[in-house]
C-alpha cells in the first residue's frame, strides 16, 4: 500500500461515491497523491441489442450513452476534489473486470469504492462489483458500507486504528499495512485476533483449560507477530464467532479504521475468505482489505 502514490476511485454517479471520495481524497491530501475517477459503461443489454434496429440505431445509442457518461464524469465532484490531482477515465465492459484490470495495468496503490447496501439490509448484502473487486484485486481495497455518511473531509481523522489477525499466512502483510498507517498518523493501534469459542453440551465434559490454552497460545504469537513488526499495538484475543469479534473491539476502540487480511489463494473464496465478507458488511468504520 506504502507508498500510497495512486488511488483508483470507480464511480457509479451515486451517493455512495461522494462518500468515497471524501476518504480518498483525506488520503490523497495527505500523501500527495493522484485520484483517478473511473467509470464502466455496461455493454448494452442482449435483450435490447437484438431488437429489430439497424447497426446505426445501435451505434448512435452506444455513442449517446457514451457521451453522457463522459459528461457526468466530467463535471463530478469537480468542487470536492479541488485541492489534488485528479484524471477521469471512461472505459466499457464488465465493471469488476475492468476495474481490477485497470487497477493491476495502472500499479494503482488502493482501490476506494462503496459496499452495496442499504438499511437494515447492511449486514446482509455485498454488492456483485464491490465482491468481485475484494476477490480478484491485487492491491488493497478500502471498503465501507456507511460511506454515504461519511464526514466532511476536514473532519476525517485516522485516530484508531485496529488490525484484525487471523494468524494465516496474510497476517504479517495486514499487519505491517496497519502499523504503516498508525505511525504516519500518529494514531493507535489495537491487534485483534478471534480464537473459536468451544462450549460443552449437556453431559459431556468440558475441559477448560483448552480454552484457556487457545487464548493463551494466540495471544503469544500475536505478541511475536508485534514484535517483528516493530509495531506498539494493544492487544485483544477473544474467542467467539469472529466477525463479531473483530467488530465489536473496533466499536469498542473508536476505530476510524479497520484492516483485514486477504488470503492469497486461487479459486473460488481463495482471496476472500467468508470471515472477510461478513466483518466488511459489519464493520462500524472502513476496512482496507490488505
Amino acid at each position: 500500500m506504502f507508498p500510497l502514490t495512486k488511488i483508483l476511485l470507480p464511480v457509479d454517479f451515486s451517493e455512495r461515491c461522494l462518500g468515497a471520495a471524501r476518504y480518498a481524497e483525506a488520503l490523497a491530501a495527505h500523501f500527495h497523491a493522484e485520484i483517478t475517477l473511473l467509470h464502466v459503461l455496461e455493454p448494452i443489454r442482449y435483450e435490447f441489442s437484438t431488437l429489430e434496429f439497424g447497426g446505426t440505431v445501435l451505434n448512435d445509442l452506444a455513442a449517446s450513452r457514451a457521451a453522457l457518461a463522459q459528461t457526468q464524469l466530467d463535471g463530478l465532484l469537480q468542487g470536492e476534489l479541488e485541492g489534488v490531482r485528479v484524471a477521469r477515465v471512461l472505459l466499457d465492459g464488465d465493471p469488476a473486470q475492468k476495474i481490477v484490470e485497470y487497477a493491476h495495468n495502472e500499479r494503482m496503490n488502493l482501490i476506494a469504492l462503496p459496499t452495496h447496501g442499504y438499511g437494515p439490509f447492511r449486514r446482509f448484502i455485498l454488492g456483485s462489483v464491490t465482491a468481485k473487486v475484494l476477490h480478484d484485486a491485487d492491491c488493497p481495497v478500502w471498503t465501507g458500507v456507511h460511506l454515504e455518511q461519511a464526514p466532511k473531509v476536514g473532519a476525517i481523522a485516522f485516530r484508531n486504528i485496529v488490525c484484525s489477525l487471523d494468524l494465516g499466512p496474510q497476517s504479517r502483510k495486514a499487519l505491517a499495512c496497519a502499523a504503516e498507517m498508525a505511525a504516519e498518523f500518529k494514531a493507535r493501534l489495537t491487534l485483534v485476533h478471534a480464537y473459536p469459542c468451544i462450549e460443552s453440551r449437556p453431559g459431556e465434559y468440558f475441559d477448560h483449560d483448552l480454552a484457556a490454552d487457545l487464548a493463551r497460545s494466540a495471544r503469544e504469537e500475536l505478541e511475536k507477530l508485534r514484535q517483528e513488526a516493530g509495531a506498539e499495538a494493544d492487544l485483544v484475543v477473544e474467542g467467539g464467532d469472529a466477525p463479531q469479534v473483530v467488530c465489536r473491539a473496533a466499536q469498542a476502540h473508536h476505530a476510524d479504521l479497520l484492516v483485514i487480511g486477504r488470503g492469497s489463494a486461487a479459486g473460488l473464496f481463495g482471496r476472500l475468505r467468508t470471515n472477510a465478507y461478513a466483518i466488511i458488511r459489519q464493520s462500524p468504520c472502513p476496512v482496507v482489505s490488505v
